[in-house]
């Protein structure tokens, strides 16, 4: 199958600070899209999540038709828009490495506010369960790599 690239802008009311870039990280992975990337943006007042993906023309399908059926939670979309890309790629288990570290530069801070403040409020408890769920797709993410990388050798090989 041939290589694809394609880039997805996802425009809305709220698509930052719900997940959305985990979510479809986790989805690319699961597809075993050999390259991801996203980033918010804002456009005005509008705000975006930018996509850049890239894999087997089948897995850019099933990621194509996951992004316009599925969504998080409490996010509220008004447009998504597709596009070929031919620019590069970030590859996806890179991409959940940047995802740590972002997720550890959000942590650090509450986890100093908690030390210095022995008494731990409402909302710092709810800024730690929103790390907390943030990170947890990043967990098996790069298991869900080794296994797309095993698969494809398998496949290269003759093995399946």
């Amino acid at each position: 199958m041939e290589n694809m690239k394609l880039k997805v802008k996802i425009t809305g009311p709220r698509v930052h600070d719900v997940g959305y870039r985990y979510f479809l990280m986790s989805n690319a992975m699961d597809l075993g899209l050999k390259g991801f990337h996203a980033r918010n943006r804002m456009s005005g007042e509008v705000q975006e999540v930018i996509v850049l993906v890239e894999g087997d023309e089948e897995a850019i399908a099933d990621f194509g038709k996951l992004v316009e059926t599925k969504k998080p939670e409490h996010s509220k979309v008004s447009n998504i828009a597709f596009q070929n890309y031919e620019g590069d790629v970030m590859r996806a288990g890179e991409y959940a490495q940047v995802c740590t570290a972002l997720q550890m530069n959000k942590a650090i801070p509450l986890l100093l506010k908690i030390q210095n403040n022995t008494s731990v409020t409402p909302q710092i408890l709810e800024e730690i369960k929103d790390v907390r769920e943030d990170i947890q797709p990043g967990y098996g993410v790069n298991f869900r790599q080794v296994q797309s990388d095993v698969r494809a050798i398998k496949e290269r090989l003759g093995m399946q």
